[in-house]
């Protein structure tokens, strides 16, 4: 009969709050001003290369003030008035990612160019080359004309 397992005592790793770190906020009280990188996003916005001016805690610390907060769900905040609109990709830039996608996304053996990445490295080729097995016609894009080449 095996023996029962000990179980360990999970230790909790308590900081104290100082004044050396970044101020925190607890979640509802955010100050106006301040957001999250994912709200800048979604303003079309990024921080413009300034730091974060705040911690914004997670909600297991709201009810610890006194303790700084450690857990992996706490986000940093940013000033809105500081944040700069994101840069648009030039042309070049869109065309060069496009080669880049292709590359990953057209069968050597065939030519087709599908709406996914390919798994080049290990079968060398698309599922339908390889093994035979039929793609759906609406898996890979349709032959374009020379004019326009970029897939977006």
């Amino acid at each position: 009969m095996p023996r029962p397992r000990k179980r360990r005592r999970r230790e909790v790793t308590r900081v104290p709050r100082s004044e050396a770190r970044l101020p925190e906020v607890d979640r509802r009280a955010c100050p106006k001003g301040l957001v999250t990188r994912r709200q800048l996003r979604e303003k079309g916005l990024s921080p413009g290369g300034h730091g974060p001016v705040a911690v914004l805690r997670c909600k297991a610390c709201a009810y610890r003030p006194q303790w700084l907060c450690i857990h992996p769900t706490r986000a940093w905040l940013y000033r809105v008035d500081l944040a700069r609109p994101k840069r648009k990709p030039s042309l070049a830039q869109e065309e060069a990612l496009d080669r880049a996608m292709a590359a990953r996304q057209t069968c050597p053996v065939c030519g087709r160019r599908y709406h996914h990445c390919l798994p080049l490295k290990s079968l060398g080729s698309c599922l339908e080359c390889f093994d035979g097995t039929p793609a759906a016609p609406d898996s890979y894009c349709l032959p374009v004309s020379a004019g326009h080449l970029l897939a977006a």
